[in-house]
């Protein structure tokens, strides 16, 4: 286990530092729609959003849209920037220390309306914009510490790549194959069954999307294999695929979701 607060703090002083030294205005690699500059303002009305989402007891809809309208407005600079972005993260920081995991907190994942969310979503969120600015700096990219990369895995899988599931009428249609993911460094091997996430919209539009759904107790038809951080990074859309073996379909239909992309 790790102290999520001590990384989310310790990752945006880092990721202030690779957006200080770039080109403010140079693109970055793995957000292709931002520019450092905007890249930096990111994570900083994400970290107002979350700390007002805390700080005002938000649990409804209703109250999710009173803090975003709450919301500070875009500074003129980068440097503006990241000074409210300093601001931003103490508050963030601090609202998370007075919270307990279990108390209710409005989120995006229907299905978690926890102050717990929050703080695990946190921590990725501010690894995966580093990695962004430190490659968009052209600096080398710090390492992940395994038991936050790790972390990062799972979260990928149950949240980021799960979210349909927490739609009224989607359903996960499996396939017959299992993939493991083995993470080489911690020893941990994740059971991942392929399949696609169907259902029609509040929109009425019908979707066919991949998706996996972690298992256990199978025997596994194809797998990729890596250090954490490898795999970490690869499903997050900031690092190159892992070592793979198996069968060809299976591998093909991971692929196909992790190059959804995570943004």
């Amino acid at each position: 286990m790790f102290d999520h607060t001590a990384v989310i703090a310790a990752e945006t002083d880092r990721f202030a530092a690779a957006i200080r030294s770039a080109d403010q205005q140079a693109p970055v690699p793995t957000c292709p729609d931002w520019t450092v500059a905007d890249l930096a303002w990111h994570l900083t009305e994400v970290h107002a959003f979350w700390a007002g989402i805390l700080g005002s007891g938000a649990i409804t809809d209703d109250d999710q849209e009173a803090v975003e309208n709450a919301k500070p407005a875009r500074p003129g600079d980068v440097p503006a920037t990241l000074a409210l972005l300093t601001d931003q993260t103490d508050a963030l920081v601090t609202q998370l220390g007075r919270r307990a995991d279990d108390e209710p907190a409005w989120s995006w994942f229907g299905t978690d309306q926890t102050v717990g969310f929050t703080r695990r979503m946190q921590v990725h969120e501010a690894v995966m914009h580093r990695i962004d600015a430190e490659l968009a700096a052209g600096l080398p990219v710090t390492p992940i510490a395994p038991a936050v990369a790790e972390a990062g895995i799972v979260h990928a899988l149950d949240v980021m790549f799960a979210w349909w599931g927490t739609l009224p009428g989607f359903a996960f249609v499996p396939s017959d194959s299992v993939v493991a993911l083995t993470l080489t460094d911690t020893g941990r091997t994740i059971l991942l069954r392929p399949g696609r996430w169907q259902g029609v919209g509040q929109s009425g539009n019908s979707y066919d999307e991949p998706g996996v759904l972690r298992v256990t107790d199978l025997a596994p038809d194809a797998g990729f294999a890596g250090t954490a951080e490898h795999v970490d990074r690869w499903l997050w859309g900031r690092g190159d695929e892992p070592e793979a073996d198996g069968d060809e379909k299976a591998l093909t239909a991971v692929r196909d979701l992790v190059a959804q992309g995570i943004q």
